[in-house]
């Protein structure tokens, strides 16, 4: 029986700068440039595709800020949802999370992570190479030594945070160290000393050009994985010292920090490789090809040094890994608390850790990692996902209505316009991936909708037990 029946506030203001910070940056930033090239063929608009999906970030995490810092329980938009909306939303995003965003998440990162160390170890042809058809678009699938490596990670990490949150924390704060270094080392890199640099290739594109508000908006949404992440350390907001303070502190320096960081590794991207090059990258597309992050180190250490920043790439992804295993766990806790989910999840080891509810994401997310190639698991999470930023974004406005005296040390930088573009931008980002992306939105939404039978069944059962 656990020992422990509250989560313990042991995370100082360090620890959820490097959560924010270690859980945005993984393997978005490395790996995503090659998509949105495919759909641009622009340099300046894939820079501003990244600009304008780093602005859009910050103005969520700006309104979470308030509502983390309003309501600093584990659980995160599940709270802020409870809060604002009810019992059905807070349960539908809270099944979505558990079932597409959380897992998925984690099953991203550890295939991020064996796509990196796959510049260190020759995993040898996939076992299993079979593709079928869903909804009308094709769905490749692979299963080998790869695979592996992503599943062992997943299991590594998840019983690392088992062993409490100081543990994580203090991992978390490491390997963000590490990978920050590594992309400074990129950027300083090509910038200065690649052999292939050349300011005309950040200007004029060797590809033909294929800007329109719909590929400008899906190469947003794969810019918008790489951010993802601002919105997880409200999970563990329970979990956080001063919360009143070090929430909204650590999700807006977090904020700005990675987005100066993003635009700069983007520009070395841009500036040391031909677009053609950035688009051919490993991608959906491209499976076998390496990284557009190990393309442009190549550009200034040769294959060498390459391999080097390969392992650097390795405890990037690692890092985001583990900050995600550690946040999204609380999300299925605190429902189970409230009683809106399998009473188990709510229980505490004796390091004061959820890990039934650790295991379950975990496995879940193994099953994942063998579901499909890293675009395809992104798109599926970063849709479904957004519904539900944009519902919790828009409950500042009924909290503010319906909760007026309740105690806010933050209050949203720039209310209401901040919020209200944020709302109109995800709106619009939500309906243009359903005109453009309609089989990865529906396999999203019907995951939510499954939620729903779940949700009148949890009801039923707690009717009963009283």
């Amino acid at each position: 029986m656990p020992q422990t029946t509250q989560l313990q506030r042991r995370l100082t203001l360090a620890d959820a700068l490097a959560l924010t910070v270690g859980t945005i940056i993984g393997t978005g930033v490395f790996l995503k440039t090659a998509a949105m090239a495919q759909s641009l063929g622009s340099p300046t608009a894939v820079l501003a595709a990244w600009l304008a999906a780093g602005l859009l970030s910050l103005a969520g995490a700006l309104t979470y800020a308030e509502l983390g810092a309003m309501l600093p329980r584990a659980g995160g938009e599940y709270v802020f949802l409870r809060a604002a909306y009810g019992d059905l939303l807070a349960f539908l995003y809270g099944w979505m999370r558990f079932a597409v965003a959380a897992a998925g998440s984690i099953a991203i990162y550890g295939v991020g992570f064996s796509i990196f160390l796959a510049g260190l170890v020759d995993y040898g042809a996939p076992w299993q190479t079979p593709a079928f058809r869903i909804f009308g678009a094709e769905i490749s699938w692979r299963f080998g030594a790869q695979q592996l490596a992503a599943i062992g990670a997943i299991a590594f990490f998840s019983a690392l945070n088992s062993l409490g949150v100081v543990v994580g924390g203090r991992t978390q704060l490491a390997l963000t160290g590490i990978k920050v270094a590594a992309i400074v080392l990129i950027v300083g890199g090509a910038l200065i000393g690649s052999r292939t640099g050349s300011w005309a290739n950040v200007w004029a594109s060797d590809r033909p050009a294929t800007v329109s508000a719909a590929t400008f908006g899906a190469a947003m949404l794969s810019a918008l994985w790489a951010f993802d992440g601002w919105n997880n350390l409200p999970m563990a907001a329970g979990e956080v010292r001063d919360p009143g303070r070090n929430v909204p502190r650590a999700l807006i320096i977090g904020m700005v920090v990675v987005l100066g960081v993003y635009g700069l590794a983007n520009l070395a991207y841009c500036y040391a490789l031909p677009m053609s090059a950035i688009a051919t990258s490993n991608s959906t597309a491209y499976p076998d090809a390496p990284p557009v992050a190990t393309k442009a180190a190549e550009t200034f250490l040769g294959d060498g040094g390459a391999r080097l920043v390969s392992a650097a790439f390795v405890l990037s992804s690692l890092g985001a890994l583990n900050g995600s295993i550690l946040t999204n766990a609380r999300v299925p806790y605190a429902m189970a608390r409230d009683g809106l989910f399998f009473a188990r999840f709510a229980q505490l080891n004796r390091a004061a850790a959820p890990a039934w509810a650790m295991l379950a994401q975990a496995l879940w997310a193994c099953v994942l990692v063998l579901s499909g190639t890293f675009d395809q698991l992104t798109d599926y999470v970063v849709f479904a996902s957004w519904v539900f930023y944009a519902l919790a974004t828009g409950g500042v406005f009924i909290l503010r209505r319906t909760q007026p005296a309740a105690e806010r040390p933050y209050r949203t930088l720039g209310y209401p316009f901040v919020p209200l573009a944020f709302l109109a931008v995800a709106g619009w980002l939500i309906v243009n991936t359903l005109l453009t992306s309609p089989a990865s939105s529906g396999i999203g939404l019907g995951i939510v909708a499954l939620g729903l039978p779940l949700y009148w069944l949890s009801r039923r059962t707690r009717r009963e037990a009283m």
